[in-house]
């Protein structure tokens, strides 16, 4: 009884993990998000601070090329729309990560508890 417990147990560990490395991802990728909504940011502060006569470059690879400001603003605009979707997705999908997470170590406190029980152990509080 107490090996198939501790096999058990061990699942639910592995699950565990599994659920915390997903979670640190979702983490990372919205730290990155976040830099990229600074950099754009401040990309557009500086676009809304230029008048119509100036002149505006964007790098496409080598070479810069002169582009309307009002079509810098638009594209700037929508990178930040489109960025901001992405970190309420990441947040979404955390919320989800954690509620799972807090499920499995509850799983994982009964079945410890169990498996101590099963040893002839008193359990220990998790």
């Amino acid at each position: 009884m107490a090996e198939v417990l501790q096999r058990k147990l061990q699942s639910e560990v592995e699950k565990y993990q599994a659920v915390q490395k997903d979670l640190s991802k979702c983490l990372s990728a919205r730290q990155k998000l976040e830099a990229q909504v600074t950099e754009n940011t401040i990309v557009k502060e500086e676009l809304d601070l230029l008048e119509s006569t100036n002149s505006v470059f964007k790098l496409i690879g080598p070479v810069l090329v002169r582009q309307d400001l009002e079509e810098a603003k638009s594209t700037v605009a929508k990178r930040l729309e489109y960025i901001n979707g992405e970190i309420k997705r990441y947040e979404g999908q955390m919320k989800e990560l954690e509620k799972k997470s807090e499920q499995q170590r509850a799983t994982l406190a009964k079945l410890q508890q169990d498996f101590q029980k099963a040893q002839g152990k008193t359990p220990i509080k998790v």
